[in-house]
């Protein structure tokens, strides 16, 4: 490891001493093409090994298969920008695009995690004949640490008249005494949806590898009042107070207004509608994949999905089928009069806080007792257009697993941030420390070969005096991330970050970035961005620049963590009090680098960076001895 100080002063085309940030370069244009050089001393080599890649064979017909999801009432769960591809996609490029230390399935298109004697269980909606939505199954996967997989046989299949089109999105809960109820909203036949119940075959084996749909079902239908399409995605139930009696919440819609119904049961066979709703929003649409759980005010651990009283607040997160975003709110939940309330009115759920301001949706959290923790997961989907999905075999892939909690510093928010285990992942590293970005400079960072798997920590400071000097020259900005124009757009401070997947003419490129602002009220204001406007030349892609404001308290350094994996960056700022996960498909993605940048015009920013280089993670089938026993496989 080493570590260093530099200096980057602006562009000198005849020196060569750094790269004016210039991000929106023409065929013409050719800013420094000398690079700033950094040396980092390196400890230690490996090898990334490569996942497997199976491409699928287009023909006349695959390329003509359709996504079912509208005309059954969900979410469409895919982008559909246009009908054929605008760019020649190559059999490099996409075995390339597609990521190595986050779990996915080998192909096609991709609900109640747990974990279970020694494993966790993921289990996920995934179309076992084409990479579009639709034929939906239960996909099974298990994992001793969240980052090694392997692949076990379908949990359920649509394989009775209550779920014949779909076995769609569910939850698991863990009774007392051990036993696991699977609820789940199975789509019929006529397309009404209804929610169904499973259990274990064998609650003795740790692979879970049977589960058996009760003979009852459907346990609900939708109640008078609910449309037969807008009634979904029940929650892991939890234990009233002082009774033997489990509450679920299920999400809907009365004309505009999402809504949590909730139903209490003693077996999970028979329920009670309660009277009104838990909580109600005007105007926030369609509410799916409802999650509800406690968080402690003041502990530093998790609580189990049943924990109420002094100390514990309760977060209500919905998934707004209109906009395709996960929202949160963090509020009080009254279990005698089934009513929850945010604290805040104006960060009400569906109007306030969102768990991450890029491509993730359809989240679900669930308490590990193993670690005493609450972890998160969500599924990220593609944003190329769907003719492509079909061409390279496969769409979707979930998120890295997040812990969850209250942020004990604000109050007011969560705080996201990757599993520890993701760590074990890291193998080469590099460090630079003290960086001074001049206005108007970028810094490459020369780490060996292509940086595509990449684990990064860095930290910006401006010093006070200068921020408060020009936030009183400032106007009085209302800037917005997706409105900006992106990390080109220059501001007396902002932006800067780090540029990730950089191609060497720098015609592609993503860069992740605070930008600093002046409010009406002459405070200060921080924004975390996302800038995917350059990520590529392809046009059949969803381009755009996500983010939002972020807190910054006193004497706090702005930070980001990005997890490169690929065509997915991950990235937490402020340790997780905000997230922006971006998709991008760069057509030049075989030799990608890194930098830093400073496009403020008016201070400069001291940087600090560690970078590790990722090892692919371990996924792949579970092997089965002759008597369908498993056999658990070292991993490599």
């Amino acid at each position: 490891m080493g570590s260093g100080s530099s200096a980057a002063p602006a562009c000198d085309e005849e020196n060569g001493y750094g790269v004016h940030y210039i991000l929106i370069p023409t065929a013409a244009e050719s800013t420094c093409k000398r690079r700033l050089f950094i040396s980092i001393l390196c400890t230690s080599l490996f090898l990334l090994t490569p996942i497997p890649f199976y491409l699928a064979h287009s023909n006349s017909t695959s390329n003509h298969l359709i996504s079912r999801g509208p005309t059954e009432g969900v979410s469409e769960k895919a982008f559909l920008q246009r009908d054929s591809t605008s760019f020649t996609w190559t059999n490099q490029i996409l075995t390339w695009q597609r990521t190595t230390f986050h779990f996915q399935p080998h192909r096609n298109w991709m609900n109640g995690p747990l974990y279970h004697k020694g494993w966790y269980h993921l289990f996920y909606q995934y179309n076992q004949d084409a990479a579009v939505w639709g034929n939906v199954s239960w996909g099974h996967a298990v994992s001793r640490d969240l980052i090694h997989w392997l692949h076990l046989p379908y949990a359920m299949v649509p394989d009775q008249s209550y779920d014949v089109n779909g076995v769609w999105t569910g939850s698991a809960t863990i009774l007392p005494d051990g036993r696991i109820v699977m609820l789940y909203t199975g789509d019929t036949g006529d397309f009404v949806q209804v929610q169904c119940v499973a259990f274990p075959a064998n609650l003795s084996d740790p692979l879970l590898l049977e589960w058996v749909k009760h003979p009852s079902n459907p346990v609900l239908t939708p109640p008078p009042g609910i449309l037969k399409k807008d009634f979904r995605d029940p929650t892991t139930a939890w234990l009233v107070p002082g009774s033997n009696k489990w509450r679920i919440t299920i999400g809907s819609k009365v004309n505009k207004t999402g809504i949590a119904l909730v139903y209490e049961t003693t077996d999970f066979v028979e329920y009670e509608l309660l009277d009104g709703y838990m909580h109600a929003v005007p105007g926030t649409g369609m509410w799916e994949c409802i999650d509800f759980y406690p968080v402690s005010v003041d502990a530093g651990y998790a609580l189990d999905t049943s924990a109420n009283g002094p100390g514990i607040k309760h977060v209500l997160k919905v998934s707004l089928d209109d906009d395709k975003h996960d929202y949160y709110a963090i509020g009080t939940y009254d279990a005698l009069a089934n009513r929850w309330t945010p604290d805040d009115l104006a960060l009400d759920v569906g109007i306030g806080l969102r768990y991450d301001y890029g491509e993730y949706y359809a989240s679900k959290t669930f308490y590990d007792q193993n670690k005493k923790r609450r972890i998160l997961w969500g599924w990220i989907r593609e944003t190329d257009a769907e003719s492509v999905d079909i061409i390279k075999g496969w769409a979707s892939v979930q998120s890295i697993p997040r812990i969850v909690s209250i942020d004990p510093k604000t109050g007011a928010n969560l705080l996201q941030w990757p599993v520890e285990e993701v760590e074990k992942l890291r193998g080469e590293v590099f460090e630079l420390s003290d960086v001074m970005l001049e206005p108007g400079s970028m810094v490459p960072l020369h780490i060996g070969s292509s940086a595509s798997q990449l684990d990064i920590e860095v930290s910006f400071e401006m010093e006070e005096a200068s921020v408060e000097a020009a936030v009183v020259d400032a106007p009085h900005s209302g800037y917005k991330c997706s409105t900006s124009g992106g990390a080109a757009s220059r501001g007396m401070l902002g932006p800067f970050g780090i540029v990730v997947l950089a191609s060497k003419q720098l015609s592609e490129l993503t860069p992740i970035y605070f930008y600093i602002t002046k409010q009406p009220n002459g405070g200060i204001e921080y924004h975390f961005c996302a800038d995917e406007l350059r990520s590529s030349k392809a046009l059949d892609v969803n381009r755009v620049v996500y983010g939002s404001s972020v807190p910054v308290l006193k004497g706090e350094k702005m930070t980001i963590r990005s997890l490169v994996d690929h065509s997915i960056v991950e990235s937490f700022a402020q340790g997780g009090r905000s997230v922006i996960t971006s998709r991008v498909y760069p057509t030049q993605a075989t030799d990608v680098g890194i930098f830093l940048f400073n496009n403020a015009t008016a201070s400069g920013v001291r940087a600090a960076v560690k970078i590790w280089k990722m090892k692919s993670a371990n996924i792949r089938d579970y092997i089965f001895t002759s008597d369908e026993v498993g056999e658990e496989v070292a991993w490599t």
